[in-house]
């Protein structure tokens, strides 16, 4: 017996209330948001931290990423909008998909340093705080891309094979009924690494940046070989898709960096409880001489955490 995933219907891709046009891929994205919020509040306030903090970052963080996931998407994948038919309007329909997730997380990054900074909270305990929550967003963020039918993979006849309507199929597959499900194998990686660094998070005590770093590798991990599935179009240099290059490289710096910032943890004198970690910054002058700081990163002048 054969079987397979069935898309949804293209229906409900959006759907109006009077005026208004609502897409599903923006809800999806909506929730994972709300998800990866209520995540990094949890652990926020488990490292010491205020709760209304993670808003005040947030407001800075996300609307960051979600620009420099549209800058990255169209970069990587320019045919839709300058190819030959293509349409450089279309770039602004982020209602209808594409958001890059290596833009999303370095202006994303951008956006919450600039919010911690105007919050005097720490950056980096902020980002080991929120890694966690953003993977799930981002497994939540693939159903967006399913009830889109697209950014799915090569053909296949496996039990979870995805139906994809005609209209959908790239050039080339027109005959091709199912294909695999990439979104989903993406979705499920991803709540697994989140699990994981949750886990590995509370069992060796992480800190420093190392939870966001982890997230990296774990994250690029299953996308180096999840993007060799797909058949979208996008840029290729050298046989490889920009998206695996950019993606050795950032599991690279990944991996050097937990490694490097590990062994930093080690040599430390001072090693503040968990609870404090995420703490109102102290004010200058608020140290007794001689002492350290209570925070893994180093604290300047002005009193504001940095890396």
């Amino acid at each position: 017996m054969t079987t397979s995933i069935p898309s949804p219907p293209t229906e409900w891709s959006s759907f109006s209330i009077g005026p208004l046009t609502i897409h599903a891929y923006a809800l999806w994205i909506l929730l994972g948001i709300l998800v990866a919020l209520w995540l990094t509040t949890r652990r926020w306030v488990a490292r010491g931290g205020d709760p209304e903090k993670v808003g005040d970052v947030a407001f800075w963080a996300i609307p960051f990423g979600i620009l420099g996931g549209r800058i990255y998407h169209v970069i990587s994948s320019p045919a839709a909008y300058f190819g030959e038919g293509g349409n450089p309007w279309n770039a602004f329909k982020i209602w209808e998909g594409g958001l890059g997730i290596w833009g999303a997380v370095a202006l994303g990054a951008v956006g919450a340093w600039i919010g911690a900074r105007r919050a005097r909270v720490s950056f980096v305990t902020f980002l080991d705080a929120a890694a966690p929550g953003v993977l799930l967003a981002q497994a939540i963020g693939r159903m967006g891309n399913y009830f889109n039918q697209e950014l799915f993979g090569g053909p296949t006849d496996l039990p979870w094979g995805l139906e994809i309507d005609p209209a959908f199929r790239p050039e080339g597959y027109e005959q091709f009924a199912t294909f695999h499900p990439t979104f989903l194998y993406e979705l499920l990686w991803n709540v697994a690494g989140a699990l994981l660094i949750i886990y590995l998070d509370r069992r060796l005590d992480l800190r420093g940046g190392r939870v966001f770093w982890l997230y990296v590798i774990v994250y690029v991990s299953g996308r180096l070989w999840i993007e060799g599935v797909r058949i979208d179009d996008a840029v290729m240099i050298g046989g490889l898709r920009i998206n695996e290059w950019v993606s050795i490289v950032v599991l690279s710096v990944a991996v050097a960096m937990f490694t490097i910032l590990g062994a930093r943890q080690r040599r430390a004198t001072v090693r503040p409880d968990r609870s404090q970690l995420a703490a109102a910054s102290p004010t200058p002058g608020s140290q007794p001489p001689g002492t350290q700081p209570q925070s893994d990163v180093d604290t300047p002048d002005d009193g504001v955490p940095r890396p």
